[in-house]
C-alpha cells in the first residue's frame, strides 16, 4: 500500500493552472525530494496532499496510507488525523511559549480536548517531548522561549513536534529555504535520520537541487504545474536541469554545486546521522 497516492489532480487559480493532471505515488519509508523553480506548483501540491486545499472537482484523487483524503474536489471529513505532519519554512512555533510546550502541542490530536485547551500534559507526555527534542539534537533548549532559538533550532523543534504527534508521513515545504547552509544541513540530517531510523515517509520540497542529490534517492521535478521528471536523483546533472528548466535552472543550483552528483553517491537517508547540539 503506497504511503501517498495522487491521481489526476488539477487546480486552477484564475488564469493560472497551478496543478495540471498530476499523478504520483510514494511508498512507505521513502524519502523523496520535490523540486522546481518558483511557481512550478510544489507548494500547491504539498497543500493538497496535506489536506489543506482541494483540487478541481473533475476526478482528482488523493489517498494517504490507503485512505482517501480527497476526491473530485471534496475532502474526506472522516479521515483519521494526525497520521500526516506538515512543517513549513516559517516554523509555526508560538514564540512566547517554551520549546517544550511547543513540542507538547503535537499531542493535541490524542489527548482529551479539555486538557489540550488548558495546556495540561502528564509526565509521560512531557518525557516523550523531551526525548523528541534530544532526538533532534536540541534537548538542552527545552525550557527556553521558542523566540530565543535560531532558525535552524526552531525548525528542529518543529520536527520534534511531529515525532510527538507520531505521524507516519512528514511533509516538509521548503524547510531550509530561510536557513544558512550549516543550519540547513543539520535540518536535512535530522529529516534523513528519522526517515532511516523511524521509517517515517518524508516528502521534502527543496529549492536547491544539491540537497536532493545529497539526501534523497528519488526526486520529483515540477514545472508549470506538471511533473516533468520522476526518477533517481543521480540523474539530476546541471546539464539535465538546464534541459528541463532552461534559464530557470539557475534558481535550483547552488553557486558552489558541482556539475555532476557526488562520486560514490550514498544518500544520507539510509544512514544514521549524529546531530550536534548546536544551532
Amino acid at each position: 500500500m503506497p504511503a501517498i497516492s495522487v491521481f489526476n489532480l488539477s487546480k486552477q487559480y484564475g488564469q493560472t493552472r497551478a496543478l495540471d493532471d498530476v499523478s504520483l505515488e510514494l511508498q512507505r519509508g521513502e524519502m523523496v525530494a520535490l523540486i522546481g523553480a518558483s511557481g512550478s506548483g510544489k507548494s500547491t501540491l504539498i497543500r493538497h496532499i496535506a489536506g489543506l486545499e482541494t483540487g478541481d472537482g473533475q476526478g482528482g484523487k488523493v489517498s494517504v496510507l490507503g485512505e482517501v483524503s480527497q476526491q473530485a474536489g471534496r475532502l474526506n471529513r472522516s479521515r483519521r488525523r494526525g497520521r500526516v505532519a506538515v512543517i513549513f519554512q516559517q516554523f509555526n512555533l508560538v514564540g512566547r511559549l517554551s520549546v517544550l510546550t511547543n513540542v507538547l502541542i503535537g499531542n493535541l490530536g490524542r489527548v482529551p480536548r479539555w486538557r489540550g485547551t488548558l495546556g495540561i500534559f502528564n509526565a509521560s507526555e512531557k518525557d516523550r517531548a523531551r526525548e523528541a527534542l534530544t532526538r533532534v539534537g536540541i534537548g538542552h533548549v527545552a525550557a527556553q522561549r521558542s523566540s530565543t532559538l535560531s532558525g535552524g533550532q526552531q525548525q528542529r523543534a518543529a520536527i520534534a513536534r511531529t515525532l510527538v504527534q507520531q505521524a507516519e508521513i512528514l511533509i516538509a515545504d521548503e524547510p531550509i529555504s530561510a536557513l544558512d547552509p550549516s543550519a540547513a544541513r543539520r535540518v536535512m540530517d535530522v529529516l534523513a535520520d528519522i526517515n532511516s531510523q523511524e521509517g517515517i515517509t518524508v516528502l521534502v520540497s527543496l529549492h536547491q537541487v544539491e540537497y536532493a542529490r545529497r539526501y534523497c534517492r528519488r526526486t520529483i521535478a515540477m514545472r508549470d504545474g506538471r511533473i516533468v521528471f520522476d526518477g533517481p536523483s543521480t540523474a539530476l546533472t546541471n546539464a539535465f536541469l538546464a534541459e528541463l528548466y532552461g534559464n530557470a535552472s539557475e534558481e535550483l543550483v547552488l553557486p558552489d554545486a558541482p556539475a555532476e552528483p557526488h562520486a560514490g553517491f550514498a544518500p544520507v537517508a539510509r544512514q544514521t546521522v549524529p546531530v550536534p547540539e548546536t544551532a
